[in-house]
């Protein structure tokens, strides 16, 4: 990293005196970032992205592990898996080994989510039980890293109350967490470092993947659409595309090292491509590159209505390795609600978009995310959200209660109804999508499904378990040795959530008796 990147960083050091007599300390890094503002976030763009191929470990941090033990709680999406891959990367290459107890660590670092308030709520639990360990082991380390590390007020809230802190970094400077560390040692105060700038694209950073089935791969980073409800464009910051041929090799890496799927990711994974000012190219442009490897399973999440086009739909149609399960989140059915949500589409232009997609892909398996209770819905908008589910035919959502994130512009609204009316709503949909997902689930009874094994039922040690193409989760009893591979498991029991099946036939088509 030169000068000039080191620059982009501002770093922050609060003694212990000052936390415990302050009550505001804002003005201790107001130069690091600020409150999320949408007036400013808007505006942003002007800002060069640089893109970094050569990430190496400073000799001056080698070493520094050594004899160490380290621990990452991760919270939130799978780009947040992600990042923590990332970061277990660095550390063993700073010479840390990981372990599965907070009593061993060296390290402790909770990689945060903000997206909704219980989450954060959990973190906030967590470094309260980790106080006596900090108290026992006063050379144990404890950072607070990812999306909530990117709020102002999450930050005043620790160095007011969580003096057991040594680091707080955020979404953006994962890259520097060999110097984050090497200042938090140095230093009996805290350490904030978080950047004001969006971050740039960092390529080559060391990964510590979980296990050699399964594989994310970053496409993008951040988001642009700010949706009123969302706090990931103000905590991920702006888009930002990865080019492509730095995806394509590692993809072709993956395939190499015997992967069977990969799954694209980004806040807003289907507006890649939009940020390249040299480029003409999309995710459908880079879907049609990698139908080329040769690697079972390609998937992505989390796409945007707005930016499913149809070059995209058109790529997707091929088949092969892309699978044809789309998760596409719709919020709400009303179009009254999605206006107010700034969702940027309506109802009918939703269903247009999966009247495309069903034309192109017949087979197509669409799951969503939904939000009941935003400020101000009515009982007969929350009523369209219902006929929607069943015009659409979703075969499972994520659903959640609708709370307010501070620094969005739904936090200014009058968050109006009430909880007791939040809950009913969410109990109604849920019995929705249970029904859905259950007569989903019962047209693969007597089915042959290729299912990729993942290793053992969590609730059975006896039993393996994998997902289709589609994402469904099949149980079936067979030898250990097929892990890892594709297998032929014809289904012999329905459940809402699940399928249990037997297996008849490996991938390279050797029959297999059930054990």
């Amino acid at each position: 990293m030169n000068e000039d990147q080191r620059l982009l960083s501002t770093q922050v050091t609060v003694s212990d005196s000052v936390k415990k007599s302050e009550k505001d300390y804002s003005h201790y890094f107001q130069n690091v970032y600020t409150a999320p503002s949408l007036k400013d976030a808007k505006k942003r763009g002007k800002e060069q992205i640089s893109y970094v191929d050569n990430f190496a470990i400073d000799p001056r941090f080698e070493n520094m592990g050594h004899g160490r033990k380290f621990y990452i709680r991760t919270y939130g999406c799978q780009m947040n898996e992600h990042d923590t891959e990332v970061i277990a990367g660095i550390l063993m290459e700073l010479g840390y080994e990981s372990t599965d107890s907070v009593k061993d660590a060296n390290i402790i670092l909770l990689n945060t989510c903000a997206i909704r308030e219980n989450a954060e709520n959990k973190v906030f639990g967590e470094l309260g039980h980790f106080k006596p360990l900090k108290l026992e082991n006063p050379d144990l380390l404890i950072g607070v890293c990812g999306c909530m590390s990117q709020e102002e007020s999450v930050v005043n809230k620790i160095l007011k109350t969580y003096d057991q802190v040594d680091m707080i970094f955020g979404t953006h400077n994962i890259h520097r967490l060999p110097e984050i560390l090497d200042n938090a040692y140095k230093s009996k105060e805290i350490v904030v470092d978080v950047w004001s700038k969006e971050g740039d694209v960092i390529e080559n950073l060391p990964k510590v993947r979980k296990g050699n089935i399964k594989a994310w791969v970053n496409i993008m980073y951040g988001c642009d659409k700010f949706c009123t409800y969302c706090i990931v464009p103000y905590t991920r910051g702006k888009e930002r595309s990865r080019r492509p041929e730095d995806i394509i090799q590692e993809v072709r890496h993956l395939a190499a090292q015997g992967y069977k799927e990969v799954t694209l990711l980004g806040q807003n994974v289907n507006a890649y491509g939009k940020d390249f000012e040299d480029l003409q190219y999309r995710l459908g442009d880079l879907m049609e590159e990698l139908h080329k490897i040769d690697i079972p399973r390609i998937r992505f999440t989390t796409s945007h209505p707005r930016d499913f086009d149809d070059h995209l739909i058109e790529v997707l149609a091929r088949g092969g390795n892309l699978v044809d399960h789309i998760h596409l989140p719709v919020q709400s059915g009303s179009t009254g609600m999605l206006k107010i949500m700034a969702r940027k589409y309506t109802r009918e232009q939703y269903i247009e978009l999966v009247r495309k997609i069903r034309a192109a892909i017949p087979t197509v398996s669409l799951t969503t995310d939904i939000i009941v209770g935003f400020p101000n819905e009515t009982d007969e908008q929350f009523e369209e959200t219902m006929s929607l589910f069943r015009e659409i035919g979703y075969e499972m959502a994520f659903t959640y209660i609708y709370s307010p994130r501070e620094g969005t512009p739904a936090a200014k609204m009058e968050d109006n109804i009430p909880m007791e009316v939040k809950k009913e709503r969410l109990q109604q949909l849920n019995e929705l999508v249970k029904e859905q997902a259950l007569a989903a689930m019962q047209s693969y009874k007597g089915q042959v499904v290729e299912v990729l094994v993942e290793g053992e039922s969590k609730k059975n040690p006896d039993v393996l378990s994998g997902y289709t193409a589609k994402n469904k989760l099949v149980n079936f009893v067979g030898p250990k040795s097929i892990v890892g591979q594709l297998v032929k498991v014809k289904i012999t029991e329905t459940k809402t959530w699940s399928l249990n099946g037997e297996l008849i036939e490996v991938s390279a088509g050797q029959e297999v008796g059930v054990q």
